[in-house]
């Protein structure tokens, strides 16, 4: 007789076996090993929360204090690898296999350990990618989430920086595991409530508050005259011929200049109101000018930012906010607008080959993915169509029949030439492959594909690919913006300049810049302290970024 009930027996005997260490649904800090040892089965799926920002830390040092004898080999699945209690479970033999997203922080040490043998490595996964998979083949049998408060019945309010724990819980919830959730208080009554109680097993109140990075704060004295050219380019060159209202900027200085031009450059240019209105984007303070300039009319986030609370609690009709006032965020659905309702996704990269794919990889670092890959992608289920979607699938097709002709997502790489330590940015060979060799990887490690981006933009101009007709054409397109790299020392004269001429690449000249204009005097902001500023002392920053 067909038993189909034996993942909610399991479920309930784990249930069983943590219930001894709980009053209800509460458990004691200093119990959190023991609770995890009882939940936790050998070769389980486990997510520990790794976002993209806020972490699991208790939970992640209890799993690390696990004893081994009882729990090993576990599988985590898990968004990001970011503390080194992430990467302290596979030196120890609690977990065995990883599959995640984003590993910035412990990117050197993940190399390191995959080729030393220490992680059998499932993917490299995007953040939507990931997500998906938690409801298909990676679903969770014990995720370990974070919350800000919780009251008894285990109701969370998960505050600003919501992220990826809706997503985490209903995959594994309502496919019969367990909930194991760490809590900055618990409270009689909860500002809101985002996570209901059903749902959460066990709620453990931590000594101190988890830890959460400002990952996009970027300090406009940081910000240099290369990167305001790039940025001029990019707002002169594309976001103006396109009409772009809706766009992901993703993280770093290049698109941080972008953001304290508009005020400045973009509002000399008469653009306002005509570019940069609705956003799918992370709480930027560097796009604080820009919010108080009139430009920006709807935010919607992946996560919170460190010291944005008050300023975004003020501005309530830019930002998705509950009924306590507080930001709403939500990854997957902040992923998925960006995926499919914006038309341009702006980011940088470490490495750009002559076909334009991209990677963040290198022989000495696996950064992993996050969003990029989704937000950098021409989203083929797209059917509604916008202004500079239908211009940009016009210029790649200009032949085919209007009526079937596909638009096309903006996907912009932004970079200087040569990077840190003056590696040049343009390689003839990305580092991904001899990774993927090294590794015997199926499939090499490339962030964005070049048949999804649509621009190269460096300090030497723009490329766009959308009008290069040949895969010759585009390594000539590529290689007239590289600079004095190799690469661009390569290029063919003649040719680069003929593609000049039909506007596939326009240096700033082409564009009408004055490269000697490009002065940190037109960023809206150039401290921190004038960012707060701008905000009339709502942005509270961060401790590391107060430099005044």
């Amino acid at each position: 007789m067909t038993t189909w009930n034996k993942a909610r027996a399991a479920r309930d005997a784990r249930l069983q076996a943590g219930g001894k260490l709980a009053k209800g649904k509460i458990v004691q800090a200093h119990d959190a090993t023991a609770l995890l040892e009882a939940v936790i089965r050998p070769g389980d799926r486990v997510c520990l929360e790794g976002d993209n920002q806020k972490q699991a830390d208790l939970l992640a040092r209890a799993l690390a204090g696990v004893d081994v004898a009882k729990v090993h080999d576990l599988h985590m699945v898990q968004s990001g690898i970011v503390l080194p209690e992430h990467l302290d479970l596979f030196d120890s033999g609690v977990a065995k296999r990883l599959d995640y997203a984003f590993s910035g922080p412990q990117s050197t040490r993940i190399a390191r350990m995959l080729f030393g043998g220490k992680i059998e490595l499932g993917a490299v996964h995007t953040y939507l990618e990931l997500f998906a998979r938690y409801f298909v083949d990676l679903t969770p049998n014990v995720a370990l989430i974070v919350a800000v408060a919780a009251d008894r019945d285990g109701n969370l309010y998960t505050g600003p920086n919501t992220e990826d724990t809706p997503t985490v819980v209903e995959a594994t919830a309502f496919k019969d595991g367990v909930v194991v959730a760490q809590v900055n208080e618990i409270v009689d009554k909860l500002p809101r409530v985002d996570i209901p109680g059903d749902r959460v097993s066990f709620v453990i109140k931590s000594d101190k508050p988890f830890y959460v990075e400002p990952l996009f704060t970027r300090d406009p004295g940081a910000i240099t005259e290369t990167q305001i050219l790039t940025a001029m380019l990019a707002i002169k060159g594309i976001y103006a011929p396109y009409g772009i209202k809706r766009l992901n900027h993703g993280i770093g200085f290049n698109t941080a200049a972008i953001e304290l031009l508009l005020p400045t450059y973009g509002e000399r240019l008469g653009l306002k109101g005509k570019i940069a209105t609705h956003w799918a984007l992370n709480p930027h303070p560097t796009l604080i000018p820009a919010i108080e300039s009139g430009w920006v009319e709807q935010i919607h986030s992946f996560g919170g930012e460190v010291g944005m609370e008050d300023y975004i609690r003020a501005r309530a009709d830019i930002y998705f906010t509950g009924v306590d006032g507080s930001l709403r965020s939500n990854r997957a659905i902040c992923q998925t607008a960006g995926l499919y309702a914006c038309d341009m996704f702006i980011g940088s990269t470490l490495q750009v080959d002559l076909q334009g794919n991209s990677s963040t990889v290198t022989t000495q670092r696996i950064a992993g993915f996050g969003g990029a890959p989704n937000m950098g992608s021409d989203s083929h289920g797209r059917r509604h169509p916008s202004a500079p979607w239908l211009l940009a699938g016009k210029e790649a097709d200009p032949d085919g029949l209007p009526a079937l002709r596909r638009g096309r997502k903006l996907v912009v790489q932004i970079v200087e030439t040569f990077g840190d330590k003056n590696v040049p940015t343009f390689v003839e060979k990305l580092d991904a492959i001899e990774l993927a060799e090294k590794l015997e990887l199926e499939l090499a490690p490339v962030m964005v594909y070049a048949d999804d981006v649509t621009h190269v933009v460096t300090e030497a101009g723009i490329a766009n690919l959308l009008l290069c007709r040949s895969k010759e054409e585009r390594e000539q397109a590529i290689r007239g913006v590289a600079g004095y790299t190799d690469v661009g020392r390569g290029r063919d004269a003649k040719m680069v300049q003929q593609l000049r001429e039909r506007g596939v690449v326009r240096w700033p000249e082409d564009l009408g810049i004055d490269p000697l204009e490009a002065d940190r005097s037109l960023l809206a902001a150039r401290s921190i302290e004038d960012l707060v500023r701008w905000s009339g002392g709502l942005y509270a920053a961060p401790a590391r970024f107060r430099n005044w």
